[in-house]
Order: C-alpha cells, then structure tokens, then sequence
C-alpha cells in the first residue's frame, strides 16, 4: 500500500492508505479500435467511481514524446516513457488506460518489466491489416498505400501478434461490433481489477 502524508484538523501529520491501481494495455494496429475501446471503458469505469487516467498513443506524441519518430529505437523510448508514467498513476490508486500501437513482443516485454504482473492486464485488439485499412479512420492507410509515410506498422514496420499466453485478453474487433467488444472487455476488466480502490 501506498501511504500519502496529509494533516488533521489540529496540524498534526496523519497518515493515509491508499490502495494500488491499475494499468491497462490495448494495444493492435493502427484503426484496430484501441481508442474506442479504451475512451469506453474509461467511461464505464468513472461511472463505477475509479479513478482513471486515459493515456493516448496520438496525444502523448503531441507532448512528452513530440520529439521521438517511429522507428524502432524511438518506438521503443516511446513505450518506455509511457510505461514509467502510466506505473506512476497505477502506484497513486488510478487506473492508467493506456492505447499505443505496441508492435513489437520486446516492446511489450519491457512494459511487463516496468509494470508487476498485477498491475497489469494486457488487451489485445485484434483486427487484421487489410480490416484496418478498409477502416482507414485517419487516412493513414491510403497515405501509406501512396509512400507518404514511412515506418507504417504491418506494411513497412513489423507488428508481431502476441503468442500464447502473452496477453491477458483478445478482443477481436475484425468480427465483433464495438459495442460488443466494449462489452467484452469491460466484464473482463471489472473481474480482474482485484483490490483497485
């Protein structure tokens, strides 16, 4: 348990518990349904009363990771800042939703390295490239298809499905609606938030 210093009425420092929280990983292909699926769930979530914080592969690279590109070793720095940071929340008692692409089994090895198994529960929404691209909810996949843009996961950078074992849940968006996969994912999340204040 985490303890957080504050005082009483009479000046005297008391001392407050204050269960540990929670991190929660989608990750998948760009246009899988992370975002939606995440922006959901936070929603249900706050309406349960936990404490959430969303953290958004599009906004953090606006901010804390503005100057990382998209290959590999900037891939990888990326995920490494979120991951610190999302620990951050999920040690203050807050459920970190975090959204990031996460391509690669080592990216994804060294959340587990930075998040203890228990706080976390990895989400993968599965849909295929050619299902995503008829999506292309961001023109990202005809600019792709046009050489406007480099590095794009599942054509020109590798994304590596998770093996057995590797993931907590699929959600598989390619063949559920989005209010089906809300649904799935939500039950699953709320069965295993354990002592989540």
């Amino acid at each position: 348990m985490n303890t957080l210093a504050s005082c009483a009425d009479d000046g005297e420092p008391r001392e407050q518990t204050r269960k540990p929280g929670k991190v929660i990983w989608l990750y998948g292909l760009s246009g899988a349904g992370k975002t939606t699926l995440a922006e959901a769930l936070e929603k249900k979530l706050q309406r349960d009363g936990y404490p959430t914080v969303l953290l958004d592969g599009d906004n953090l690279r606006m901010g804390l990771n503005k100057d990382l590109g998209f290959g590999d070793r900037d891939r990888e720095e990326n995920i490494r800042r979120v991951s610190e940071v999302a620990k951050l929340f999920a040690s203050s008692g807050v459920i970190a939703i975090c959204s990031f692409i996460t391509p690669l089994r080592a990216h994804r090895a060294r959340v587990r390295e930075t998040i203890s198994g228990q706080d976390l529960i990895e989400v993968y929404v599965a849909a295929s490239y050619e299902v995503c691209a008829r999506r292309d909810t961001k023109g990202l996949y005809s600019k792709a298809a046009l050489g406007l843009i480099v590095n794009f996961t599942g054509k020109d950078s590798a994304f590596e499905a998770p093996a057995a074992g590797e993931v907590s849940i699929i959600v598989p968006t390619e063949v559920e609606s989005p209010a089906e996969s809300s649904a799935r994912l939500y039950l699953y999340v709320k069965a295993n938030l354990g002592d989540v204040a």
